[in-house]
């Protein structure tokens, strides 16, 4: 039978001081004991009278949050420091005081664990994109005020239930958004699990408890197929003599929601809702489990994953197969040793302690002070909260490509990483100074997209600088704030002129004289959120801004009030009835994007949706996503097309069924290798009768013209029943 924690929509229990006590001793030293207790005495004077929302006394807040980092066998410094976490905040303790009763490093750990809440702040945009950056660098030097803010955040969502409703929907979207991916970055599984189920739970309550009553007709329903599978498979490796623990677990509520919303299943299609897991003595069991299993139940191709020999960005290992069960079943099993467990379960925190000498840290525990020390880079290259944050966001999501430096070293990076992303990874100075790289010992363009199993070589000259055109298509955060910051201390004033120049090539095509800009540069700037008209300049010399846009910004502050501002051929902008589009090239980097949703490639109808921050998300005019944000905001829409010299592939998806023969993968991808397009991604699955699978292709064309001769010469290949292009 399996069985799932489902996320507590009440008040969560708490264990009490004396358990706590007797969790700690187990560990802990006597004087160490001795320390947390008066951290624990302190805490609870500080916050006498205090209640939470739910009603009970707020102590029971920072016992829950000790109680979760016990779990993790956290030291004596980290458990005071999770009692005192919020009396900086609270209760206005000062960290000078926290340093003289328990030292400055557990007062290190609470102010990084501390709000910013004296600083004042133009938004609340502005003030969390600030509490975060200053969480995630106190972070970076030290991990365990990330672990003891995911111990104070998972306890916040257990008793998320009796906060008011608006504010369940913010804390529990900047949990899915921010902690869930910083809890899977650093291994943190099963916390990873749980905050995420919550947020689920939160944000949308009704899909959670639909889902949560056909998970248990589900359970119900297969409790026979599960039971025959668990008796063959324990009596299999028993025969075969391999000591295992085997046990049945499901998928979690949100990732079977995710599952059918990206590719539109309903429950009853989503058939690997459970799975089991085999955990063994031995790093050669994993494998001699696998062929076991391999004899046992059939395999399905395409879906075997080892994560041993190439562990994940965050640490885990464990060998993936999804096999035929009985009745037809696709179940899928997960192989891996004790460590490997206690680390899929526990990350960073089954390895946290604090060495002086790199050298001495496990493979773990040197990735996680890598991204670590990232962050810090990225600080230092960074001008503010809010772009910090986004960078970080960038590479916090989980799917990850691996490739190899020509010493065959693995490094890891986001999906859809190109080699100059490598290049970043290694060093800021080896990315600045890139001017070419060998692929699998070949040459390749900077911007190539990288593939598991790549072997990437970087080629440097002293006198190369990074380029603009750089920002249209690296991936990381660390190569994007390295590459920005470099054109904003070293080309700043090369930018203002070219970013002058365009808006005045702009303004003239508008037939507004450039010559009076000046006058008008106070209401401009301040209603384009920037700090002076060099800015607006440099930020479109970057690519940040483009220039046709600004000029349209400029044109409807003209035309609010046109008397008040002496522009010269004003007037007959305004009458205009006929306004040219934004020339769009696709390669516009951070200030125009194609849309995800819709894929748009030259040759589709476009529009421009014009974003709060004044870029540009391009949309094919028969988007189904775009043509309902044109009702809602219809004012937000511009005129764009397609440049007439475009030196570039763009992404596009097509599905196809076909039968299920062999070597027909094989003849499909080579006929589009054959029509000059290039093949980013691959997926197959099979139908319930197999006799026909389905194939899903990302892959990369010139123009919408391109893509009909590519299918044309598909629809060829025999075997291939059905293809149609999929949108997004």
């Amino acid at each position: 039978m399996i069985s799932q924690d489902h996320p507590n929509t009440g008040v969560a229990s708490v264990a009490s001081v004396s358990q706590l006590t007797d969790t700690l001793a187990n560990y802990l030293s006597p004087s160490e004991l001795k320390r947390v207790k008066e951290a624990y005495r302190f805490s609870d004077e500080m916050h006498l009278g205090q209640m939470r929302k739910s009603g009970e006394p707020y102590i029971s807040h920072p016992i829950a949050v000790a109680e979760i980092c016990a779990e993790w066998k956290l030291d004596a410094q980290a458990i005071m420091a999770a009692f005192l976490h919020d009396v900086m905040e609270d209760q206005n303790v000062q960290k000078e005081e926290l340093i003289e009763r328990f030292g400055a490093s557990v007062a290190t750990l609470v102010d990084g664990l501390s709000k910013l809440d004296k600083i004042e702040f133009q938004s609340q945009v502005e003030a969390q994109a600030e509490n975060f950056r200053k969480m995630l660098l106190a972070m970076a030097r030290d991990v365990r005020v990330i672990l003891i803010k995911l111990a104070d955040r998972l306890h916040n969502m257990r008793t998320l239930g009796a906060m008011a409703p608006n504010k369940k929907q913010r804390i529990a979207r900047e949990t899915m958004e921010v902690y869930v991916p910083i809890a899977h970055r650093l291994g943190l599984n099963k916390i990873y699990r749980e905050l995420q189920d919550l947020a689920f739970l939160h944000l949308y309550p009704l899909r959670y408890r639909t889902l949560t009553k056909a998970v248990k007709a589900a359970r119900g329903n297969r409790r026979e197929v599960v039971s025959k599978i668990l008796e063959s498979v324990k009596s299999t490796l028993s025969t075969a003599d391999i000591q295992a623990d085997v046990y049945g677990r499901e998928k979690s509520l949100f990732g079977i929601y995710l599952k059918m919303k990206t590719k539109r299943l309903s429950f009853s299609q989503v058939l690997d809702v459970y799975g089991f897991r085999v955990v063994v003595d031995s790093f050669t069991h994993c494998y001699t489990t696998l062929g076991t299993l391999h004899a046992l139940y059939k395999p399905m191709p395409g879906k075997f994953k080892d994560y041993i020999a190439i562990p994940k960005i965050n640490g885990y290992q464990s060998l993936h197969t999804t096999l035929i069960g009985p009745y037809g079943t696709p179940v899928e099993f997960q192989i891996r040793t004790q460590d490997m467990h206690r680390i899929a379960e526990s990350g960073v925190a089954a390895h946290w302690l604090y060495k002086n000498g790199e050298s001495h840290f496990s493979d773990l525990e040197q990735r996680t002070h890598a991204w670590l020390q990232s962050l810090l880079d990225i600080q230092k290259q960074t001008g503010d909260s809010a772009e910090f944050l986004e960078h970080v966001k960038v590479d916090l999501f989980p799917d990850s490509v691996y490739v190899f430096t020509p010493k065959s070293k693995i490094i890891a990076l986001p999906r859809n990483a190109t080699a100059l992303d490598f290049a970043y990874s290694i060093h800021t100075d080896i990315g600045d100074q890139t001017i070419a790289t060998r692929i699998n010992h070949e040459m390749a363009p900077l911007r190539t997209e990288l593939k598991n199993g790549d072997i990437v070589e970087i080629i440097t000259a002293p006198t190369s600088r990074p380029s603009p055109n750089w920002l249209t298509f690296v991936r990381t955060g660390k190569a994007r704030s390295a590459i920005r910051h470099h054109l904003r201390s070293i080309n700043l004033d090369e930018s203002i002129a070219i970013g002058q120049r365009l808006l005045s090539q702009a303004l003239t095509s508008l037939n507004i004289k450039p010559t009076l800009l000046p006058a008008f540069s106070e209401t401009l700037v301040s209603r384009s959120s920037a700090n002076s008209l060099d800015e607006i300049y440099a930020d479109i010399g970057m690519g940040k801004r483009m220039a046709a846009l600004v000029a349209r910004h400029i044109m409807s502050l003209l035309e609010e009030n046109p008397s008040t501002i002496p522009w010269i051929h004003a007037e007959k902008a305004i009458r205009s009835t006929k306004i040219d589009p934004v020339i769009i090239y696709g390669s516009q980097g951070v200030s125009a994007q194609l849309a995800p949703c819709c894929q748009p490639i030259p040759g589709d109808g476009v529009i421009g949706q014009l974003k709060r921050d004044q870029e540009i998300l391009v949309h094919t005019t028969d988007c189904d996503l775009a043509k309902r944000q044109r009702i809602k905001e219809p004012d937000r829409w511009i005129p764009v097309a397609w440049g007439a010299e475009l030196d570039r592939h763009f992404d596009c998806n097509i599905r196809l069924l076909i039968k299920n023969e062999r070597g027909i993968l094989g003849r499909v991808a080579a006929e589009i290798g054959e029509s000059d397009a290039n093949i980013v991604y691959v997926a197959m699955e099979e139908d319930k009768n197999h006799d026909i699978m389905e194939l899903r292709f990302t892959i990369q064309v010139e123009d919408r013209v391109h893509l009909a001769r590519l299918m044309r010469n598909v629809r060829r290949v025999a075997g291939v029943t059905r293809l149609l292009r999929e949108r997004g």
